[in-house]
């Protein structure tokens, strides 16, 4: 259950901080993941952000509306995405503003905890 509580503390508070910049949490997963594998199908979009096939489709459509993603023609009838120079923007402020969420909260264990954390995390994943 603390696992979990900090992870709502994340989001809630990351949340509130993204939305000053226009953009929800999810989008601005999606552009964290589209910097990370540029060029992603909607399909891998979904898998990288836990989400369905369906809603990913709907987010994309509105990200593409708002000038954040865009879709490419791939090989045969597969369609990849890629960030906007707006979209490039939003996701390097968002990082800050994550970055700032997770230094509030874990960034005040000593290297060693953070060390541990992780390992134990990892160990707990399987």
């Amino acid at each position: 259950m603390a696992v979990k509580r900090l992870q709502w503390l994340h989001h809630t508070e990351a949340s509130k901080q993204l939305a000053d910049l226009g953009v929800s949490l999810p989008q601005w997963d999606v552009l964290r993941r589209l910097h990370e594998v540029p060029d992603a199908s909607l399909h891998d979009l979904a898998q990288l952000t836990f989400q369905t096939d369906q809603s990913m489709g709907s987010l994309a459509t509105r990200m593409i509306a708002r000038g954040l993603i865009e879709r490419l023609e791939g090989p045969g009838r597969a369609i990849r995405h890629r960030l906007t120079p707006e979209g490039e923007r939003i996701r390097e402020e968002g990082a800050e503003l994550f970055a700032a969420v997770l230094t509030a909260s874990v960034g005040s264990l000593s290297p060693t905890e953070r060390s541990t954390l992780l390992k134990l995390l990892t160990k707990a994943l399987g």
